[in-house]
């Protein structure tokens, strides 16, 4: 399972046929405490970049990105009751949501975890 990321500081990571989303370590440590997920419909198709989710901490609301196009086909419904697994595990079981990618090459122009410590490094 090879983990990608966006500039938009979500990550990525295929298992099987679906892509499961979320956003990074240093996206939900800018965030701080997150206090609410909208998460997306399940069946709604994105296009790579479009608006899918939003999440919202003590000090900003923020969109979250699909990083490639795909169809929803799982969200992480335990967001809703307990939106602090964001700021707990973010890589892990703070996920967003999971999309049935359109073509999974897609990822091959995202970011590895190398470059994207890299790029987050540049931004500070």
């Amino acid at each position: 399972m090879t983990t990608r990321y966006t500039k938009e500081h979500e990550w990525i990571r295929l298992d099987g046929d679906a892509a499961t989303v979320g956003i990074t370590d240093h996206a939900q440590s800018q965030l701080g405490d997150v206090v609410y997920v909208e998460l997306p419909e399940i069946g709604k198709t994105f296009a790579a970049g479009a608006e899918a989710a939003v999440v919202e901490s003590v000090k900003a609301a923020s969109e979250v990105y699909a990083p490639a196009a795909g169809e929803v086909v799982a969200v992480n419904a335990a967001l809703a009751e307990d939106p602090a697994k964001v700021n707990a595990d973010a890589m892990g079981e703070g996920w967003f949501f999971k999309l049935r990618l359109a073509d999974p090459r897609q990822l091959d122009a995202l970011m590895d975890e190398a470059a994207y410590r890299r790029f987050v490094e540049e931004q500070q």
